[in-house]
C-alpha cells in the first residue's frame, strides 16, 4: 500500500517559484523544498532573491536564485534555459508574481495601467507556462500552479483592472490543464483571500476597514502566507495527482461570507 505521507515527497523535482523573495511566494517555496523540492527563488532583484537562497540553505533546503523581471520577455527565456542548464528540468512551475498598481474606480485608470496589469499578471504566466512546456513533456509530466485571487471570482471594491487579470488567469488555467493533460501536466489555480503581506498593506494597515473585513469572515481572521503552502504542496505533488483545471479557494470564507 503506498503511503500518504510519500506522495508529499518532491525529492529530485525542481520548482519555479516567480515573484518568491516575500511574501505567499517565499512561504510556497519553502513549503515545497521542505518537501524535498530544489525551488528557483525569483523576483525582480538579485539580492533579495540571494537573501532568501541564504537562509534557505542555512537550514538544510535546496535552492538556486536567479533574479527575473517577469514582465520582460528576454529576462523569461534567461530564467527557464538557466533553471535547465543548472538543475537539468522543471517539474513544477508557481505562477505567483502579480502587480496591482492602482486602487480605484475602473474609469480612472489610465490605458497603459491596463496593460502593465495584464503583461505582468496574465501574459507572463501563459508566456513562462509555454517556455517550460517543452522541458515538462521531456520529464514526463508536470504541475503548473497560477496564483491568482478571490478577487476573480467577486468583485471588490477599487480593485476592478486586478479582478480582471486573475479573473482571465483562471481561464488560462483551465486550458492549460484541457490542452496539456496529454502531456501528464496537470494545471490548477489557487485563489488567496485577504494575506498579511506588503502586497495587501493597504487593507489590513487600515484597522477600521480590517475589523469590518475581518467581522464577516466565518474565520474571523486574515489569513497568513504560511497558510499558502500546504495547498500548493498538495497541487504539486502525487498527493494531488488527480486534481487538474481546478480552482481552490483559501480565503477564510470570504466567498460564503454574507
Amino acid at each position: 500500500m503506498n503511503s500518504i505521507q510519500n506522495t508529499f515527497n518532491l525529492d529530485g523535482k525542481v520548482a519555479i517559484i516567480t515573484g518568491s523573495s516575500k511574501g505567499i511566494g517565499k512561504s510556497i517555496a519553502q513549503g515545497l523544498a521542505e518537501q524535498g523540492a530544489t525551488v528557483v527563488i525569483s523576483s525582480r532583484s538579485q539580492d533579495a532573491v540571494d537573501e532568501v537562497v541564504r537562509e534557505f540553505k542555512d537550514a538544510g533546503l535546496k535552492a538556486v536564485g536567479i533574479a527575473c523581471h517577469i514582465g520582460q520577455s528576454d529576462q523569461r527565456e534567461a530564467l527557464v534555459k538557466q533553471v535547465i542548464d543548472q538543475c537539468g528540468g522543471i517539474d513544477i512551475l508557481v505562477n505567483n508574481a502579480a502587480i496591482n498598481p492602482v486602487f480605484g474606480p475602473l474609469e480612472d485608470a489610465e490605458e497603459g495601467i491596463f496593460d502593465k496589469i495584464m503583461d505582468v499578471n496574465v501574459k507572463a504566466p501563459w508566456i513562462l507556462s509555454n517556455l517550460i512546456l517543452p522541458s515538462m513533456k521531456q520529464r514526463g509530466g508536470g504541475s503548473i500552479i497560477n496564483i491568482a485571487s478571490v478577487e476573480a471570482l467577486h468583485p471588490g471594491a477599487g480593485l476592478g483592472l486586478y479582478s480582471t487579470s486573475k479573473a482571465a488567469l483562471l481561464m488560462l488555467t483551465k486550458n492549460q490543464a484541457k490542452e496539456w493533460g496529454q502531456y501528464g501536466i496537470r494545471a490548477n489555480v489557487v485563489c488567496p483571500g485577504l494575506i498579511k503581506t506588503k502586497f495587501s498593506a493597504a487593507l489590513w494597515q487600515n484597522e477600521k476597514l480590517l475589523n469590518k473585513i475581518e467581522k464577516t469572515l466565518p474565520a474571523a481572521r486574515m489569513g497568513m502566507p504560511d497558510e499558502m503552502a500546504g495547498l500548493v504542496s498538495l497541487l504539486a505533488s502525487d498527493a494531488g495527482a488527480y486534481m487538474t483545471g481546478g480552482v481552490y479557494n483559501a480565503d477564510g470564507g470570504y466567498m460564503i461570507a454574507g
